[in-house]
């Protein structure tokens, strides 16, 4: 029986690949910090420490961390199944929402509560649960707080990625948030090059999507990446096709430097598009990039916002009661795709209903994914991590020691405390418990797992009645009515002229209700526009759009959203297609503003459609330049929200 457990526990599976060929010439030189290494002693019982430049932790000025935090299940679940017929806009919960206010007794801050406390120590041996100010606000290992990197290590592993096919799963490592750490990825993966001193045939290159996060290119530009665009579509980045990630990589120009090694990609709720991409998608792109050897880092701040809603909407023929598209007997992802009957649970349904990450794909060990706190907790904490194979892992260990060391040990020990809990037969006196450490829920046991999911399923469920509600008002106003009589018509039929009315639809803007994220991506379309042809022919139709632009933040519509050029990764993208989009955010708005905002922004669209006079589309834009400093700069404001 002993014999037969252990064989069990043998890992069959293959060892990821080596990629260190791809490691920078920097970090190839990289070694292990000569401080760094005396940590692992530190923990060892009676142990005289006089050999880090630690400070005193009797000498912090913090005696205790305390806060006030809700209960997982604050929000309510939405269907891990897309709902057929789709879910009404008259939501019931998202009525409620929709009153509330910070001074009302149901206001999202007057909801049950709990009390959190971090002591300043704890005599718990284990640094595995020990929680407390002596060891979270003193120098740490660059690889995280220790009771929260085995947390998240164990939970990655287990939960999120359970069918990882390469042996041992993968590795995590803590940063301060996903621009921390692509910034260390793009220095672990790539080396500069200069124009002036380095050969073109030693540039390197970034594969990124037509529309895309720019922060991420904002970052590999000054290093001298060639930025490559692929094709995207509803789902996300495309493998084939024209423009897609084949024909980018079969037809590389190598006039511009080295065919990429390295792709940025969202693939949960893309940003900007909000597309979400299918586990076949995912298997036919990484077979080009295995074949390639392209290491993909895939950044999934919105992994856990996917809207089966969304999914019965796109895909539904009929709203009849009876119609049974989504077959009960099969268990299917949010996106309707179904699940493979062979793969692992997460051990929990609404995890197994999510469409998986790279990693689940990743049999050569060539994926590094980007997870963050910033939208499951607050964009505040800057705290995040990466997932990747050991190796991969140990080299972004060795920038973490000599750059930023660890993230915020305030942060590391709230989040700690809160999914956690402490250890209470640890605390330096048992009698007075209640102020000593204390985790989230009544009982101050910490979340745990259990409740981690269960915030998780809550806030999905906020957020997808947010969209609902948005796309429901954006859908009623996106054609263009006109109604009038028509002589010839009545004359025929001999009947009065007031018997008879023509009606004609015109389509002003379109767009896909979104699989997953916090946005919707607008197309206007701008050809239907009576002053369309007359920018055409002066080959300014950027200049139509941001008419319209300008136009929604006038009154009475006030609205902001984000123009699609600032999500153009190059120039060639932004003049062909960039003026035709738009993004609107759905997450940040109050919920009592969802709503109005809306419906202001769908009416500003019907309003502009009814300007036939060019001069009075070129005075709002000269007005806008006089305007722009007293109107607080609006056009800066509308390039600040991309990161959103």
């Amino acid at each position: 029986m002993a014999t037969h457990q252990a064989d069990a526990a043998v890992d069959t599976r293959p060892a990821p690949k080596d990629l260190s060929h791809h490691l920078s010439r920097v970090t190839k030189n990289r070694q292990a910090s000569s401080m760094k290494q005396f940590y692992k002693y530190f923990s060892i019982p009676g142990i005289g420490q006089l050999a880090g430049g630690l400070p005193n932790n009797y000498y912090f000025p913090f005696d205790t961390l305390e806060a006030k935090v809700a209960r997982p299940e604050r929000w309510t679940p939405t269907p891990n199944r897309p709902v057929d017929p789709p879910p009404s806009s008259a939501n019931d919960a998202a009525a409620r929402l929709s009153k509330l206010n910070l001074g009302a007794q149901s206001s999202p801050l007057n909801q049950p509560q709990d009390a959190i406390t971090v002591p300043h120590t704890s005599e718990q041996p284990n640094p595995i649960k020990k929680i407390d100010l002596s060891t979270a606000l003193q120098y740490g290992t660059a690889q995280g707080y220790p009771p929260l990197y085995y947390f998240l290590r164990q939970f990655t592993q287990q939960n999120m990625h359970p069918n990882c096919p390469y042996k041992g799963g993968p590795e995590v490592i803590l940063t301060c948030g996903n621009t921390d750490g692509f910034a260390k990825t793009l220095l672990a993966l790539t080396n500069e090059w200069s124009e002036e001193k380095d050969w073109v045939r030693d540039r390197e290159g970034l594969l990124v999507e037509e529309f895309c996060y720019m922060n991420a290119v904002q970052a590999a530009i000054p290093r001298g990446l060639n930025v490559a665009p692929v094709g995207i579509d509803d789902e996300g980045m495309r493998a084939e096709g024209k423009g897609g990630l084949r024909e980018v990589l079969e037809n590389w120009d190598f006039k511009k430097g080295k065919r990429p090694h390295l792709m940025y990609t969202v693939t949960m709720g893309q940003n900007p598009t909000s597309g979400v991409l299918s586990l076949q998608r995912r298997r036919d792109i990484y077979a080009l990039c295995s074949q390639y050897d392209i290491i993909i880092v895939e950044d999934d701040p919105y992994w856990y916002l996917q809207f089966p809603s969304s999914t019965a909407v796109n895909t539904t023929t009929s709203t009849d009661s009876g119609n049974t598209n989504f077959n009960p007997e099969v268990q299917i992802l949010a996106n309707g795709e179904p699940r493979p009957e062979d793969w692992k649970s997460s051990g929990y349904p609404f995890l197994d209903s999510l469409v998986p990450s790279y990693v689940n794909v990743d049999t050569d060990g060539r994926v590094i994914r980007l997870d963050t706190f910033s939208k499951t907790v607050a964009p505040g904490c800057r705290l995040g991590w990466i997932t990747a194979q050991p190796d991969l892992v140990e080299r972004i260990l060795r920038i973490t020691e000599t750059s930023t060391q660890q993230p915020s040990g305030f942060v590391q020990s709230m989040i700690a405390e809160l999914v956690l809990g402490p250890d209470h037969s640890g605390l330096n006196d048992p009698r007075k418990a209640s102020k000593g450490g204390k985790g989230g829920l009544s009982d101050g046991e910490g979340w745990k797992a259990d409740g981690w999911v269960r915030w998780l399923e809550g806030l999905r469920g906020n957020y997808e009645r947010r969209m609902n509600q948005m796309c429901h008002i954006l859908d009623d106003g996106k054609y263009q009515v006109k109604s009038g009589r028509r002589n010839s018509l009545a004359a025929a039929a001999d009947e009065p002229d007031d018997e008879w009315s023509v009606v004609e639809k015109t389509q002003i803007y379109s767009f896909d209700w979104p699989i997953g994220g916090m946005f919707i991506w607008l197309k206007i379309h701008f050809e239907e526009h009576p002053l369309y042809h007359t920018y055409a022919k002066a080959n300014d139709l950027a200049k139509l759009s941001r008419a319209l632009w300008v136009f929604w933040t006038t009154s009475p519509y006030l609205v902001l959203v984000s123009p699609g050029a600032i999500f153009s990764p190059t120039p060639e993208i932004r003049e062909r297609d960039g003026w035709r989009y738009f993004r609107l955010c759905f997450a940040a708005i109050d919920e009592k503003d969802l709503g109005p905002t809306s419906k202001r922004m769908a009416e500003g669209v019907q309003a502009f459609w009814r300007i036939k006079e060019k001069k009075t589309l070129e005075k709002l834009l000269e007005e806008d330049e006089a305007a722009v400093e007293g109107r607080a700069g609006l056009a800066m404001m509308g390039q600040m929200v991309g990161p959103c």
